[in-house]
């Protein structure tokens, strides 16, 4: 494993403390308050963004914050993006894949990301130029460009249904060898690591694909949006490079 630079070593140990905070709350029947979007938040959520924030303005006062609690703090296009908890739905319901999620921006682009498991006590990471890690372990995408060998995962069908994604998702699942719906962070992080070929996630905020979008593109694939544009957007697929064309045409059918 190459060194960390003092900044993803930072962002690694803050991020941890972070997610052990969640922990407290698991499987606790923790308060759920919903958001005008009809999105759950509980008291982890806010507590794991704050110990991050804190721990921001500590080792490095006055750089911007963009989180998913707290908002924008900080004008600069050099800027932490923080998901306290991804996957809160599976938070609340006790299920143990969701993640914390952070990652540093230079001129608006992701050029490191860390998301930490803390249900499974595991972490994912990479750096721009130095590859992506699981647990210290380098990890790379499946080379899989046969769609009848491919899993393939998504973020869910109602979010497919809601963005008129079903007809493109449908097109594919009669081809591959299996869907699942790992969603959020957690399926990223599986194309990332080889273990599935790709993640279809139909309806995605900044913080939810910052830190995802640096760890699959170091681990060798493509994350891009519906149309295969790689500035990140409201809207994401991760893939083998070879795989990625045949899940772009899917949806542009």
């Amino acid at each position: 494993m190459r060194m960390m630079s003092p900044r993803l070593e930072f962002a690694l140990n803050v991020a941890w403390d972070a997610a052990k905070s969640t922990l407290a709350h698991f499987q606790t029947g923790a308060t759920i308050d919903w958001k005008h979007d009809d999105s759950p938040v509980t008291v982890a959520d806010r507590e794991a963004e704050a110990i991050i924030r804190r721990g921001i303005a500590q080792r490095y006062p006055g750089e911007t914050v963009l989180g998913e609690e707290e908002g924008l703090t900080g004008a600069s296009d050099d800027r932490w993006v923080i998901d306290p908890i991804d996957g809160t739905k599976s938070f609340i319901s006790g299920v143990p894949l969701y993640s914390t999620l952070l990652s540093y921006e230079v001129a608006g682009e992701p050029v490191l990301g860390v998301c930490i498991l803390p249900a499974l006590g595991q972490a994912v990471w990479a750096e721009r130029g130095a590859g992506a890690y699981w647990d210290g372990v380098p990890i790379r995408v499946r080379e899989q460009g046969e769609l009848n060998r491919a899993v393939l995962a998504c973020g869910g069908h109602r979010s497919l249904l809601g963005q008129g994604r079903m007809e493109g998702f449908l097109d594919l699942v009669p081809q591959v060898l299996a869907t699942r719906t790992w969603g959020d962070a957690y399926g990223h992080a599986m194309v990332a690591a080889g273990r599935i070929d790709a993640m279809i996630d139909p309806v995605v905020a900044r913080w939810d694909i910052s830190a995802m979008a640096v760890i699959v593109r170091e681990a060798g694939g493509l994350f891009t949006d519906f149309e295969g544009n790689e500035e990140l957007a409201d809207e994401a697929i991760s893939a083998s490079p070879d795989l990625h064309r045949h899940i772009l045409e899917a949806f542009r059918a």
